[in-house]
Order: structure tokens, then sequence, then C-alpha cells
């Protein structure tokens, strides 16, 4: 008798704990924090380009079905230019567990990379993420990172060279030799030049701060100047377009942004397309899809880009091209 009682007792505590942990669950649900997906974004500086990239990623996931604050928790970083920061935030994200990381350029990813080999890494605005030790291949990365790569061939860029400046011998490339992309890109540029008789002179920097210097450098031993798609360097373009516009340089850059800055062409792609396209495959991998199988994604659409008030100021005649998109300085 004693027994049964005692078994009638565990029973109903049982049932009134039981229903204390549905009103909990449904509370948390009613709270909006049951099941909301944390993800991490670490971005290496502030300019247009990986500006535009994050905004695609975050519209893919919402357009989606995830919404900041519903069953999304973004939590966005800035390094501001400073590699070591970078390593700060992505060692963050990975002690605070995030369900995945977005890591917008090479330094960036590096440091997700670094910091964890479990959570998913989503990349995008990295130009060689193999040369960078992120992946073991495009095709299979077999890591936890995969995404997009803003990969162009440099001849893409550099035939704009011999369309707008065709009288150039020597061009000049200012980079960062801190960032591995960057030399991949100065490498290419090298490759080109000697397949078709230009000269490179080359100058690397470290920090903001040598830019200057180093721009007013290079002005009086070249004809072109070309800037590879560079975190430092670009986001020091308002000072490098003043100093070449004052000596007639003109500037092939390699994305959207630098150009509506002021350098005069560009054949680049579309960053917020890019970005959408990382979130896309974020979702899939939210999903349950491998991301060590999921092949990065290069851009297949490009566009000449042309600043129409830097090729008035350079005395360079305008080109009736349809192929051609004419923008404004900003």
């Amino acid at each position: 008798m004693t027994k049964i009682k005692l078994t009638q007792k565990l029973a109903v505590t049982l049932m009134v704990g039981a229903a204390l942990l549905t009103g909990c669950g449904k509370a948390t649900e009613a709270n909006g924090t049951k099941d909301k997906v944390k993800i991490g974004i670490s971005q290496i500086v502030e300019f247009a380009a990986l500006d535009d990239n994050r905004k695609g990623f975050i519209k893919a996931l919402e357009d989606n079905g995830y919404k900041q604050g519903v069953n999304l928790d973004v939590d966005y970083q800035n390094a501001q230019g400073d590699m070591s920061t970078a390593q700060t935030i992505a060692k963050q994200f990975a002690s605070k567990k995030k369900d995945l990381i977005f890591a917008i350029a090479t330094p960036s990813a590096q440091g997700a990379y670094n910091a964890t080999k479990k959570i998913p890494v989503m990349i995008s605005a990295v130009t060689d993420p193999v040369a960078a030790g992120i992946v073991k291949a495009l095709e299979k990365p077999e890591t936890n990172v995969s995404g997009t790569s803003d990969y162009l061939p440099a001849d893409k860029q550099l035939d704009l060279i011999k369309m707008f400046v065709p009288k150039a011998k020597r061009i000049g490339v200012l980079y960062n030799t801190s960032e591995i992309n960057s030399e991949v890109q100065v490498n290419q540029l090298k490759e080109y030049a000697q397949k078709n008789n230009y000269e490179v002179v080359p100058v690397g920097v470290t920090s903001t701060n040598e830019v200057n210097e180093a721009i007013s450098s290079l002005l009086g031993k070249i004809d072109v100047l070309y800037v590879p798609t560079d975190n430092l360097v670009v986001s020091a373009m308002p000072i490098i377009v003043q100093k070449t516009l004052e000596k007639k340089i003109p500037v092939i850059a390699s994305e959207s942004g630098s150009v509506e800055a002021g350098a005069l062409a560009t054949q680049g792609i579309d960053y917020y397309k890019l970005g959408y396209k990382t979130g896309e495959m974020a979702v899939k991998v939210l999903k349950g899809e491998d991301i060590s199988k999921m092949p990065i994604s290069r851009p297949e659409e490009t566009q000449i880009i042309v600043n129409e008030d830097s090729l008035k100021a350079l005395s360079i005649e305008k080109i009736d091209n349809k192929n051609i998109v004419y923008v404004k300085s900003k």
C-alpha cells in the first residue's frame, strides 16, 4: 500500500515537472529566443564594396526566412583594418559558439579559420582561398570553410589600360605586403606586364599611414596606377585619387566603389550580388548541407565602370560603348 502511494506521488511530481518545462519552452518561444540562429559577421574594414557585400549576405538570409530579432541574431564586428583585431573578433565568435561565421575579406577569413575548425565559416571577397590556406581546393574545400571569391583574371582589369591609356609603359601598383590576396594580384600583374611589354613599379605598405608617402614616391615614375582588391589600399582611395589627379595619373581599380571614389575605371563585379550568393550558400549550410563539400563560387558577370568626372579631369576622351557604365564621383 505504501509503495502504491509513493508511486502515485512520483507520477504526479513528474507530470508537474513536465508541465513546468513545457511552460518554460512556450515562454522562451514567445520571447523569440527559441531556435534563434546566431551568426557572427567579421569585416576587415569599412568601405563601399565590403559594406555592400555584407548587406547582400543579410538580404539573402532575410529572403530565406531568417529575420533579425525573430529567429536570427547577427553580431557584426569590424576590425577597422587591423589584422590582430580580426583575430580577436574570430576568437570571440568561437568562444560564444556561433552557429555560423561570415568573414568578409582575406584577413577576416584567415582569422575565423584559425579560431575554429568546427563552426561553419562562410567567406566572401577573398581573392584566393587556397593561397590563403583556408581551403584545400576551390571545388572541394575539405575544411569548415566555403563561400565566394572575388577573383578576376588580371587581364580583364589591365586591358582597360590599353583602352584608356594606350601610350602607358610603366604601371605602378600600391599594395599591402601583409595581405596574401594582394601578393597574388601583384604576381598576376607582373605576368601580364611581361607578356604585354609593360614595366611594373611596385610599392608595398603596411598601414594607411604609409599610403601618402608611398603614392608620392610613385607618381614621378609611372604612367598609370593599378589598385588591386587590397583592403588597406582601397580604404585610402580618397588620398590616392587626390594625389594622382593632381599629377594627371589615371587609376585602374579592381572594384566599383573605388571608381565612385574617383579612380578612372574598373572591370568590376557587383559585391552586393557576391554577398547575396554567399548568403544563399549559408542558408544551405544552416539547413544541414556539408560545408566541406561545397565548392567556392566565383563571379561570372563583370561590367566596365568609368568615372566620368575623372575622365574629364584627365583629359581622356569618352568612349562610346554600350558595355561601359559611366558614373559620377561620390
